[in-house]
């Protein structure tokens, strides 16, 4: 069980990182977020990946919320464990999912250690390499992904695998 605290320095408060069900309020609340986000960048209705939060269940998946000392939801992200399909992923592959910083809690390493806690927790039911998809009207990501490791996929996966805007990246567990 993934269950980590982030110590508060003097510039900033404690942040609990929580597995939490894909589809609790909290989550739901800041997925809605994220498709605004999304729909803002690309002019369209969001992502439209479908999703079912039986994806995000141990030990086929995690599903993290770092809340700050008030309880408040700051970030997310997620794995789902993925095998060999017509999708373009490869057997033991967990992809990440839903990667959020709220604007007023950027800049505090929140997506950054999600991310961590996401890999550990991958690699610890046995999957060998972590894939994503984002785009590249999200340069953010891309520079968060490519600065731990990540490096562009051989072949692009997943749904929007055929868009010109899609970026795929992996790296190995």
């Amino acid at each position: 069980m993934i269950r980590m605290s982030i110590q508060p320095s003097p510039q900033r408060s404690a942040v609990e990182l929580r597995p939490t069900p894909f589809d609790h309020p909290d989550a739901v609340k800041l997925n809605d977020r994220v498709q605004l986000e999304y729909a803002e960048r690309y002019g369209d209705e969001g992502d439209v990946t479908p999703l079912d939060p039986a994806m995000f269940a141990a030990p086929h998946g995690a599903y993290l919320i770092a809340y700050d000392e008030n309880g408040t939801p700051l970030a997310t992200g997620g794995w789902r464990g993925h095998e060999e399909n017509d999708e373009g992923y490869a057997h033991g592959d967990a992809e990440i999912k839903r990667m959020y910083v709220t604007p007023e809690a950027r800049g505090l390493g929140l997506a950054r250690r999600i991310l961590t806690a996401l890999e550990d927790d991958a690699r610890a039911a046995g999957r060998t390499r972590m894939v994503l998809e984002t785009g590249a009207k999200q340069p953010e990501a891309i520079a968060l992904y490519t600065s731990t490791g990540y490096t562009p996929a051989p072949t692009k996966f997943g749904h929007y695998r055929f868009e010109d805007l899609s970026r795929c990246f992996a790296k190995a567990l």
